[in-house]
């Protein structure tokens, strides 16, 4: 089967990018937590054009995070095709782990938004707000499969109804990643 190259957003407007983002769906990753909830994402634009990037979820009460970089792929392209770099494991950050961010498709008000990346193997839908009304979720989601997406390996994300706006108690040891390694 052939499949047909991504379409990526052009000319993203940056600065309206930043802030944060809920997950609302994606595709389970052995680097997130099976039982993650709340999962989020925020986003800084940073004096010299990179992004900081700050990935959160709640797992067993508890705060997990992780903070990377995301910076153009071609500085000199009008697409939206991010590399987002981690540093691992977050409680002793020595190895850099480098992915693919490429916005797929984002909404004329900046509440919506759909990330991939070229193996298909990864899928977020995100949104500004911690809930998204189904209409507007499945309209994201067809998005998602007329660019090749395996979509039936969604998975919807929990938020409770207000989203946790302190930091809460965080996993200092760093136990989400260990367990998320081990698909748990």
């Amino acid at each position: 089967m052939v499949t047909k190259a991504m379409e990526v957003v052009k000319d993203l407007d940056v600065k309206r990018y930043m802030g944060r983002w809920y997950e609302i769906a994606c595709f389970p990753s052995r680097f997130q937590p099976s039982d993650g909830t709340n999962t989020r994402a925020t986003y800084t634009l940073r004096d010299d054009g990179t992004i900081n990037v700050l990935n959160e979820t709640w797992s067993g009460g508890k705060r997990g995070f992780i903070e990377g970089t995301a910076y153009k792929a071609d500085p000199n392209s009008d697409e939206a095709k991010l590399k987002v770099k981690f540093w691992v494991p977050p409680f002793l950050p020595i190895i850099p782990v480098t992915g693919d961010y490429w916005l797929l498709y984002i909404d004329q008000d900046y509440h919506y938004a759909v990330i991939g990346q070229p193996s298909r193997n990864y899928l977020w839908i995100l949104s500004r707000k911690n809930h998204m009304d189904e209409e507007t979720y499945n309209q994201l989601v067809e998005r998602a499969k007329d660019e090749g997406y395996d979509v039936s390996k969604l998975h919807k994300t929990p938020h409770s109804d207000s989203p946790p706006e302190e930091e809460g108690p965080q996993d200092t040891k760093g136990v989400w990643w260990i367990k998320s390694l081990l698909g748990k």
